[in-house]
């Protein structure tokens, strides 16, 4: 059965593509398959997780690119010459350019650690997403994938999920817990409805 190739894209530890990896493993991810997995640092944990379970990797770090465009098209090469039809941010810390999101309209998914359109944007990522929700004093947060466009964040909601706001919560606990009750549930569920629905298209 024809499945769709992912390519993950990670800047840290790579915890999102374990949830993905995972779901694969347990046929949870029946209509696509990781073909690659790309670092924008070559200490990237992500990197080690990948190697585990025999997923190709590749490395563009920022200190081999004279620009951030260079490396961009360099990803983007790589990317293609692997075959991937979709591209799936998880913790990747680098806006991608307009030339990046035109090659794959609406074939690039992104998980966000907070309830789009609020605590999103330009600045807002990792733990400084969970400082500012803590700061705003709401009493519900949660995760959101979403379709990346060029506006940051910006991109269509497909899929979100709530997580509470406790009290005591810090930064660090937070972001364990919207990860834990959201990010690694909604971000596999969305891969595979976007891989299928790319199916569909692809007859």
């Amino acid at each position: 059965m024809r499945k769709i190739k992912i390519a993950v894209l990670c800047s840290g530890g790579g915890t999102n593509f374990q949830a993905i990896v995972s779901a694969q493993q347990a046929g949870m991810l029946p209509d696509g398959e990781i073909a690659l997995l790309v670092s924008d640092h070559k200490d990237a944990y992500a990197l080690r997780r990948a190697a585990c379970f025999g997923v190709e990797t590749a490395v563009f770090d920022k200190e081999d690119y004279p620009s951030r465009e260079a490396r961009e098209r360099a990803i983007l090469a790589c990317c293609k010459e692997h075959g991937a039809e979709l591209i799936v941010l998880a913790g990747f810390l680098t806006v991608l350019g307009k030339p990046f999101v035109d090659a794959y309209p609406m074939r690039i998914l992104n998980v966000h650690p907070a309830l789009l359109p609020s605590f999103g944007g330009k600045g807002f990522y990792g733990l400084h997403v969970h400082e500012a929700v803590l700061a705003a004093g709401v009493k519900v947060t949660g995760a959101t994938v979403h379709y990346v466009t060029e506006i940051c964040d910006g991109g269509p909601i497909v899929a979100q999920r709530a997580v509470e706001v406790k009290e005591g919560d810090t930064p660090e606990t937070l972001q364990r817990r919207v990860m834990r009750e959201a990010e690694w549930v909604i971000l596999p569920q969305a891969v595979q409805d976007v891989c299928k629905k790319l199916k569909g298209e692809l007859r």
